[in-house]
């Protein structure tokens, strides 16, 4: 389980070991490469920042990692199991193939058997991890422009119905809206605060937020739903950017951000978040006050509602906006992140200088 792990930092180590300590138990997922492997694997081993452990290789594949063609993570771990190792082997032969509950039966085999048997091997079950395969194929062919027939087949769904409630259950998003576009890219960044979810595109950030944020699954469906994309596990340029600058930021070197930002938003938020980029770091003002400098007769109130609709935490910094009596008001991350970023940009304010507004 994973909550039974050691801490990152023991598995980080044994990691550079190729500890054989923990094999079956634990697992890296590599945010550089998109691959996870064993903690034994003889491949160069990734930066620490670029490193998230798991304890389920259903995990790795739920969330868009694929595993290493060097340790084989599958193959290796399902040996255990010469159930699971067979059928893995089949599968690494044709990954492309439509499996059913047939093609078990007629191997020998007893579905709920095998069901039981990789959910307890690996997390995700056989046809789970067949169709889950499948569909990253697909996905990777419409967003190169394929035809959605043309996907479906390649999926291994005769019917269109079928494919559409697949690709919509992994991907969040029908296929023809995904046809010919380019996906949006998600990764996790690791903050002193928690984990971020940054979702970008191949020019711009168009998310950050940290992962328990009770809003931050109708933002995902608000953000594929206004720019017509699917979400999917992955990196660009302006997530490494993103994440170097935040990396500067939480070491205490600046405060100061330039990834590109595609934050969404009416023309009313976005005049309010302008307005919260103006604030100089180790300052805070009130939403009375912001409420001036939009010039709404609508007050504090529209401003806090625009501040809650803010998807791209701390860059956007909302979490300067504080109540007219000093008080710290609601934060989507939490009042006690709010508390601990205005503490933290005390420290990075210049002291006995004149700081300019940001423009």
């Amino acid at each position: 389980m994973l909550f039974d792990l050691p801490s990152d930092e023991t598995l980080y180590d044994a990691l550079i070991a190729r500890s054989s300590e923990y094999e079956g138990a634990a697992f890296v997922c590599v945010k550089t490469t998109g691959v996870f492997c064993r903690l034994s694997c003889p491949a160069r081993k990734p930066k620490r920042e670029n490193t998230i452990f798991v304890g389920s290789i259903g995990t790795c594949l739920e969330t868009g990692f694929r595993p290493c063609q060097r340790c084989r993570p599958l193959a290796t771990f399902g040996a255990k199991d010469p159930l699971v190792e067979d059928l893995l082997q089949a599968l690494e032969a044709a990954p492309e193939r439509r499996w059913s509950e047939d093609d078990i039966v007629r191997r020998g085999l007893d579905p709920s058997t095998v069901r039981r048997a990789f959910k307890r091997s690996l997390g995700i079950t056989f046809l789970d991890l067949a169709r889950h395969r499948r569909l990253g194929l697909a996905a990777r062919q419409l967003a190169d422009g394929g035809r959605v027939i043309d996907a479906q087949l390649e999926a291994g769904y005769e019917s269109p119905s079928g494919f559409r409630a697949a690709f919509q259950n992994l991907l969040g998003d029908a296929p023809a809206a995904a046809q010919g576009r380019a996906l949006l890219f998600s990764d996790w960044i690791e903050t002193p605060l928690g984990p971020m979810v940054a979702v970008a595109d191949a020019t711009h950030v168009h998310l950050l937020e940290f992962h328990d944020r009770k809003a931050l699954p109708t933002e995902l469906e608000k953000l594929k739903k206004g720019t017509r994309s699917a979400i999917v596990s992955g990196r660009t340029a302006p997530i490494d950017q993103i994440e170097s600058e935040l990396n500067a930021y939480f070491a205490g070197k600046t405060g100061a951000f330039e990834t590109p930002l595609a934050p969404g938003g009416t023309a009313f938020e976005r005049n309010v978040w302008a307005q919260l980029a103006k604030i100089p770091v180790g300052e805070t003002r009130s939403y009375g006050d912001i409420a001036r400098e939009v010039d709404t007769i609508q007050a504090a109130r529209a401003v806090a509602k625009a501040n809650g609709s803010n998807r791209i935490a701390i860059v956007i910094p909302c979490h300067r906006c504080i109540g007219s009596d000093g008080s710290l008001t609601g934060y989507g991350g939490g009042l006690w992140r709010k508390q601990w970023l205005l503490r933290h940009e005390g420290k990075l304010k210049p002291k006995g200088l004149f700081v300019e507004e940001m423009q």
